[in-house]
């Protein structure tokens, strides 16, 4: 399987025959990612660096060139078979360029360049435009990041109005159930690690994993013991209170957490005879706090049935800001869960006085697979091209889509200081680097290089993306 970890064949089939196509004294290009628009109007820029450290931190060799060069031979495109070995040969198979970003985990609005990659090479101008789907991919992890980040906004706004401990609660608010509902391993990692920049709470073991592989965050995540339908159902239904028992049993303890589904056969009858009769006094002995799961029906009335049923169970108490708190148990919603439902949940329960810290919710799907590149309409462009010693200007304006014109020109990403807004700005083309630019008064550079011919310049912890997310 080494060829799947070929960096030459991690590209289009077109890209390969793309070197022939630039004008004549071509030796420079320059491109730059952005939003342009979508879904929400501000993303959260995350997972550059996972990209180029698993696939840009292993130099390319001739190995690597040999078997491209078979490849692409045989599926019948060109090959730029020189360009890649004088890359192995002049620069040891680390590549030319070099690429500017904003920080990770800054939440910038769209239509801004996030990221700028430009040849550093005059025989390698080809080599951008080459790793474009490589580095496009970048959407999923920031698409994934301002989703769980919109999420989190929601459910701040909740807490914020019902809860006095807004600060504890909310990490672990949003739960990721998404491993198995997303197209590979790979999603996994990438997604799951995308949505801990947010939240603390996950059962994605690979987002952990990643967190802990590309930003050297120990413990990103955690979970508690839960039940599924398979370990209550096989206990058969007329013993379905000795399964919950079991759970109890096992897991709850002073202080921690089990969450139990409890919708296997009839949730409602589980709350008001199991739960709130036959294993009552057991949950309260335990000292721990029992969590039960419904899993069908609508989310929205559900949680209310279930809400109502527990606290006619165990009771309540008051907060500080008039909301009902249970006692002893919690519900978590994990199927229908969107941000829609999440909010339509939230709106519900509150609105009858219960306190938002009564609920978490658990997202697969929604969370690590319904996004697409045209969630938040991500593209990587060429802007700028240096022709015979002058740069020029490169973009497109297709008159049936004002929506996909093109930024045209070498770019840069500047930051108001003051109210903290984002302005991409040309780099005048006597400059050499965007660095060279001098910002107008009140402004300051937006973005960082962060890989230079090769070598990974900005190595940032998870504990600065969290932490940058949480100013945005």
């Amino acid at each position: 399987m080494r060829h799947l970890h070929n960096l030459i064949l991690n590209t289009d089939s077109y890209k390969a025959s793309h070197w022939l196509q630039y004008p004549p004294g071509t030796d420079r290009t320059f491109f730059y990612v952005e939003s342009r628009g979508g879904v929400y109007d501000r993303t959260v820029f995350f997972g550059l660096q996972a990209i180029l450290k698993a696939w840009l931190s292993r130099p390319v060799t001739h190995a690597d060139v040999d078997e491209a060069r078979d490849f692409f031979a045989i599926h019948g495109e060109p090959f730029n078979e020189a360009g890649w070995r004088r890359i192995v040969d002049l620069h040891g198979g680390r590549l030319p360029m070099r690429i500017r970003a904003v920080p990770e985990g800054a939440v910038v609005p769209t239509h801004q360049a996030l990221v700028t990659i430009e040849s550093t090479d005059p025989e390698a101008f080809w080599l951008p435009s080459y790793l474009e789907t490589l580095l496009l991919r970048l959407w999923y992890p920031v698409t994934v990041a301002t989703l769980s980040w919109q999420v989190k906004r929601t459910i701040r706004g909740f807490l914020e109005r019902t809860s006095d401990d807004v600060a504890g609660q909310l990490p672990f608010k949003l739960h990721d159930f998404g491993a198995r509902g997303v197209s590979s391993a790979e999603s996994a990692a990438i997604g799951g690690m995308a949505h801990l920049v947010n939240f603390l709470g996950t059962d994605t073991v690979q987002g952990v994993l990643a967190a802990r592989e590309f930003y050297g965050e120990p413990m990103a995540g955690y979970s508690i013991p839960a039940a599924e339908h398979s370990t209550i159902t096989s206990w058969g239904r007329d013993r379905e209170a000795d399964a919950y028992r079991n759970m109890l049993r096992h897991f709850a303890k002073p202080g921690g957490l089990v969450a139990v589904v409890s919708d296997s056969y009839d949730i409602f009858h589980a709350i008001r005879e199991h739960w709130g009769k036959t294993l009552r006094d057991e949950v309260i002995a335990s000292g721990g706090t029992l969590v039960v799961r419904p899993d069908s029906g609508d989310p929205v009335e559900v949680v209310h049935q279930c809400i109502t049923l527990l606290d006619e169970a165990f009771g309540h108490t008051k907060n500080g800001k008039g909301y009902r708190l249970l006692n002893h148990v919690r519900l978590i919603q994990g199927d229908g869960v969107n941000p829609d439902s999440i909010r339509a949940i939230l709106e519900r329960i509150t609105s009858v006085g219960y306190a938002a810290d009564n609920i978490a919710f658990g997202m697969g799907g929604a969370l690590l697979q319904k996004v697409d590149r045209d969630t938040q309409k991500f593209a990587l462009k060429c802007s700028a091209a240096r022709i015979d010693g002058q740069w020029v200007d490169v973009f497109k304006a297709p008159v049936t889509d004002a929506g996909k014109f093109s930024q045209r020109g070498r770019l840069t990403l500047i930051r108001h200081r003051e109210y903290g807004t984002y302005k991409t700005v040309p780099i005048p083309a006597n400059l050499e680097r965007a660095e060279d630019l001098v910002p107008e008064h009140g402004w300051e550079h937006a973005m960082e290089t962060v890989w230079e011919n090769g070598e990974l310049v900005k190595d940032w912890s998870f504990a600065d993306v969290r932490a940058r997310s949480e100013l945005g």
